[in-house]
C-alpha cells in the first residue's frame, strides 16, 4: 500500500494515539514531528514552552522538522503526526485529518500524560499554542484556524477512544477501497 496520511490538531487532541493506531492498522510507518521537537528540547535542557519561545525567534528549528516531515511523506506508506502536517506535506498526502477536542478535555489529557496539575498544563499549553499560532502566521503565513485543507475533521472529545478509532478506520478504509490504493 502506498498511502500517506496526516493527522493534525492542537495538543491533547489525540494525534499521537490515533496516528500510531492507524499506522498499525494499515501497516504504515509512524512519524511524529512532535517527538522530534520534544527530543530537541530534552537534548538542550529546555521545556517545550522555552523551545517554542526560542523557535519563535528563528525559523531554522521549524525548517528542520519540516524537511524531515516532507522527506518521510515522499517515502510513502506513512502516518505523519504533526500540528502542521497537512500544511507542510500538502499534495504528498492522500488524506489530511484534523482532530480537535474541547479545551477542558485536551488539558485534562495533557495533565495526565505529563503528570502535572490541570493549572500547570493549562498555562503551559495555552502559552505554547499562542507562540505557535504567531510563529506559524509569521514564518509560513498559515492560519491554523483555516480548516479548508482537511479531508476529515473529528471531535475526539465526544466518543470513546475506540469509537473515534472506528470512525477514523472507516474513513481510511473507504478511501483505500474507493481509490484502489495499494
Amino acid at each position: 500500500m502506498n498511502l500517506v496520511l496526516t493527522i493534525s490538531g492542537l495538543h491533547g487532541t489525540g494525534k499521537s494515539t490515533y496516528a500510531k493506531r492507524l499506522a498499525a492498522r494499515f501497516g504504515l510507518r509512524y512519524v511524529s514531528a512532535g517527538e522530534l521537537f520534544r527530543e530537541f528540547a530534552h537534548r538542550h535542557g529546555l521545556t517545550l514552552e522555552e523551545l517554542s519561545l526560542e523557535a519563535s525567534k528563528r525559523d531554522d528549528l521549524d525548517r528542520l522538522v519540516d524537511d524531515r516531515t516532507r522527506a518521510e511523506a515522499k517515502k510513502g506508506n506513512v502516518v505523519i503526526d504533526a500540528l502542521l502536517a497537512a500544511w507542510i506535506v500538502r499534495d504528498l498526502a492522500d488524506l489530511k485529518i484534523l482532530l480537535f477536542a474541547p479545551d477542558d478535555v485536551r488539558i485534562g489529557r495533557i495533565a495526565r500524560r505529563d503528570a502535572m496539575s490541570i493549572e500547570e498544563a493549562r498555562k503551559e499549553t495555552f502559552c505554547r499554542e499562542e507562540l505557535e499560532r504567531r510563529r506559524f502566521k509569521s514564518f509560513y503565513d498559515i492560519d491554523i484556524s483555516n480548516l479548508s485543507i482537511y479531508d476529515l475533521v473529528l471531535n475526539t472529545g465526544i466518543l470513546s477512544r475506540d469509537g473515534n478509532m472506528r470512525v477514523l478506520e472507516s474513513f481510511v478504509d473507504a478511501y483505500v477501497k474507493e481509490r484502489g490504493v495499494r
